[in-house]
Parts: C-alpha cells; sequence; structure tokens
C-alpha cells in the first residue's frame, strides 16, 4: 500500500489499459473515500456519471470525433485551457506533447498519426471505466470556487485509486466537448461538464505508459517569505 507522498509522486497518467472493467464495488471505495474532499460552504459540487457501459461510452466517443472531423474544435461548457498561451507555460506544453510524440516515434508531419493519437482520448485508451464530472451551472455562473473545489476532488480520485491498484488519467480533452457528453447521457439541463477520468488497469507492456512528464523545480514555481 503506497503512503500518501508515494501515491502523489509516483502516478502518471496512464494512455493505454487492458480490457477488463472496473468493479462497482471498487468504484464505490474510490467516490466514497473522494466524497470527503474538502468545498467550500460543504457545497459538494460535483456530480458524477460513473460509467462502465461499454455502447454508451463507445456513442460519446463516436459523437466527439464526429464533431472533430466536421471541424468543430469544441464544444464546450467552460474554457479549460488559456485563450492566449504565454511563457512559461506554453513551452511546457510544447514540451509535453514533443515528448510523448517522440517516445511513440510520431513525426510532426505525421498527422494521420497525431489524429489517431488524439482520437484514443475518446476511445478511453482502451479502458472500461469512465467518471464524468459535472457541476451544476448555477454553481460557476460569475464564480469559480466550485472549480477548485472540484479540481480538488479529482485528485482525491486519482489517489484514492491507487489504493486499490488502479491507473488513472485525467482529461482535458473531454472538458472541450463537454456539451456532447452531455447531448449523449441526456443529463439535465443545470449541469455543466468540468473533465472526466479514465480508471483501469494499465497495460504494463504498453511503451505509451512510460512517459513521464518534467516538472519545474521549487525554485521556479515557489516563493518562500522567512
Amino acid at each position: 500500500m503506497p503512503t500518501i507522498l508515494e501515491a502523489i509522486t509516483g502516478r502518471s497518467s496512464k494512455r493505454s489499459y487492458l480490457p477488463i472493467p472496473l468493479p462497482k464495488e471498487i468504484q464505490e471505495k474510490i467516490l466514497n473515500a473522494a466524497a470527503q474532499t474538502p468545498s467550500g460552504a460543504n457545497m459538494q459540487p460535483w456530480i458524477v456519471y460513473a460509467i462502465t457501459n461499454h455502447e454508451v461510452l463507445t456513442n460519446i466517443g463516436d459523437a466527439i470525433i464526429a464533431k472533430m472531423n466536421e471541424g468543430v474544435a469544441h464544444d464546450q461548457f467552460i474554457q479549460y485551457y488559456p485563450v492566449n498561451w504565454v511563457n512559461p507555460y506554453k513551452k511546457r506544453r510544447i514540451a509535453t506533447g514533443v515528448g510523448l510524440y517522440t517516445l511513440m516515434e510520431v513525426d510532426r508531419k505525421d498527422n494521420e498519426k497525431r489524429v489517431k493519437m488524439w482520437h484514443d482520448n475518446f476511445r478511453w485508451f482502451g479502458a472500461q471505466t469512465v467518471f464524468f464530472v459535472f457541476t451544476d451551472k448555477a454553481n460557476i455562473e460569475g464564480a469559480q470556487g466550485a472549480l477548485i473545489d472540484c479540481g480538488a476532488y479529482m485528485q482525491s480520485i486519482l489517489l484514492a485509486a491507487q489504493e486499490f491498484g488502479i491507473d488513472s488519467c485525467p482529461q482535458g480533452s473531454t472538458t472541450e466537448f463537454g456539451k456532447v457528453v452531455a447531448d449523449i447521457l441526456k443529463t439535465p439541463d443545470n449541469l455543466a461538464l468540468l473533465y472526466s477520468i479514465v480508471l483501469g488497469y494499465a497495460d504494463k507492456d504498453a511503451k505509451i505508459n512510460s512517459y513521464q512528464p518534467q516538472r519545474v523545480t521549487l525554485e521556479e514555481s515557489v516563493i518562500f517569505i522567512d
């Protein structure tokens, strides 16, 4: 069993999974633990659709890829990524993409393979379980606190999963097509998708799962005032 620090420092996002469903009992234990995440005024603003139904996941993926093939860049409730990328964040984004494509030996001019890798997000990397996390639209109208709380909730899920030997990958890519997901799931009109998390058993032989993006040093991100 990993310690908390081992769970934080030892995990990484996996992008290839074995076709093994995540037992509902384990899903419930992960979600029960994540439910203890603190939130402003104890709002608990997260609403989760925990999906293992293969047909539903396929339909969501098909719908998103169809949108992309139509040339639709996004169909979202919230703007996840910066509208204007500035450094050093732009450089980090580029370095991460270059590192992943280099590992997988995908040339930057090979658009077909690049698109295929992007579509893999919406095939859930072969995983059989995906958590889609929503919040009430009223929570984010002119306010951002619920987004912070739901971000903390995401981390709780990622760390709790490791207790059971479950790998994961949070997905901002799905955020960009949140309205497509909501349409397929026929969610109530008051809900907005924030993100999804793929959960399952990583394929340990998959080359892509060895990818470890670099983290900046404390000197680059922390200011100590003694």
